[in-house]
């Protein structure tokens, strides 16, 4: 027999989905563990003598109910790191009562170390529920690890020493046509994922003797999902990482970021001519987006959209004459932008003086669904530039090396010609 819910259980209920939510989209947006290191160099991970007990048991525990689904095939992320983990799901009239804590504690081990595993915990405050509660808690787990085989011991544990326990192997592979790819993570290894997203890059040691390259990125930082009022985990690791991918190719000297977004029809945030870029200030500014908000203005602007763009594009792309400044390749990125109206004739007749390739790196994580050419793509198609889908993490790194092998060879072209019309 179904039964209803009361007001305060559905307030329990959802300040309870609203802890999880938090706790598994802060941070690197999925619920990262926190990495255990030893009391001392070179010693061991201290841990409690129960839960050494239960990890070393290698039994399977169900004091506490609840089910573990783990990742086996660890899936490669956008980052270039493969990433494994598990879900949880627990009956939450197992967790009734006043406030409770759940620890996870769990041990990663390569294949051939065993004797030196990875320990990771993590930790959810539970707030009070009430006994007749129905439903399910749902809890994540992530980390990332590098080609590979590994063991995992894992157990989870209530304030009353409850305990559920799960022992699983996972294997990390290239498939042979991506072998190529260079990976950001060794072969055998064991991460934490990185809590902020918009860190700062490392610094780069940039390539000696040829002439570094400069370019400029025109990023739009907006949902996969047109109309969405949230950036998604998912859409910001996949920008980022496709700026980050350009960041630490040694052969670019300065970067140039253009970072706006269609909804709101702003560029909200610009670095010129800098030899890093910076993340860390460019995060500050994504966080400043109000995609949920809908302003009257712009509603009142019947081509708006197109206004903004087609401006945007003709004061972008264009030849300078300061030389210093002129970029050697303009990168759009971004997912689709589907205009009711083409970009103006004039605005693509201004282009056609452009000397330096333009390239689109194209976000779109279901292409078949959307083959289209959007206004982007239209107007790179008539710079006689090329087009890049962005679908897998394949797809970033293989297009990445084609769109260098382009800027290089356009690059140490017009170097070539200008000195052989100078003689």
């Amino acid at each position: 027999m179904a039964m209803s819910l009361s007001s305060s259980v559905c307030n329990t209920l959802r300040t309870f989905a609203l802890i999880l939510c938090v706790a598994m989209c802060s941070g690197a947006f999925l619920p990262a563990q926190d990495l255990m290191q030893p009391s001392e160099p070179g010693g061991a991970v201290r841990l409690f003598g129960s839960d050494t007990a239960i990890l070393e048991a290698q039994d399977t525990r169900k004091d506490l109910p609840c089910t573990v689904t783990p990742v086996t095939k660890p899936m490669l992320g956008f980052d270039m790191k493969f990433h494994a983990g598990y879900d949880v799901q627990v009956p939450l009239k197992e967790l009734a009562g006043q406030e409770n804590q759940l620890t996870m504690v769990f041990r990663v081990a390569p294949d051939g170390h065993a004797d030196s595993p990875i320990f990771f915990k993590q930790h959810y405050s539970v707030p009070a529920i009430d006994e007749n509660a129905g439903g399910l808690a749902y809890l994540q787990g992530l980390f990332s690890v590098g080609e590979g085989k590994y063991h995992v011991d894992w157990l989870m544990r209530d304030r009353s020493e409850r305990v559920c326990s799960a022992h699983w192997d996972s294997e990390a592979s290239l498939s042979l046509k991506d072998k190529p790819m260079v990976l950001d993570i060794s072969a055998g290894s064991v991460q934490s994922v990185d809590a902020e997203p918009f860190k700062e890059e490392a610094p780069v040691e940039r390539e000696k003797g040829a002439p570094p390259l400069n370019v400029k990125v025109m990023m739009n930082f907006a949902p996969q999902a047109d109309g969405a009022s949230t950036l998604q985990p998912m859409d910001t690791s996949a920008l980022l990482s496709i700026l980050r991918n350009i960041a630490r190719d040694p052969r670019i000297g300065t970067f140039s970021i253009v970072a706006y977004n269609m909804q709101e029809q702003k560029v909200f945030y610009r670095q010129e001519s800098a030899g890093h870029i910076d993340f860390p200030a460019l995060g500050h500014a994504v966080t400043g987006l109000n995609l949920g908000t809908v302003d009257l203005k712009r509603l009142s602007q019947k081509h708006g959209d197109t206004e903004f763009l087609s401006k945007l594009i003709a004061s972008e792309v264009k030849e300078t004459k300061d030389e210093k400044k002129q970029p050697d390749a303009v990168i759009f990125a971004g997912p689709k932008i589907m205009l009711d109206d083409g970009l103006p004739l004039e605005t693509l007749k201004q282009l056609a003086d452009v000397k330096f390739p333009v390239f689109y790196m194209n976000y779109n994580l279901n292409p078949v669904a959307n083959p289209w050419r959007d206004a982007i793509g239209t107007a790179v198609k008539a710079l006689k530039g090329a087009e890049f889908t962005i679908a897998r993490p394949r797809d970033l790194f293989f297009s990445w090396s084609d769109i260098m092998g382009r800027i290089v060879k356009s690059k140490f072209g017009r170097t070539g010609s200008a000195n052989g019309s100078s003689q």
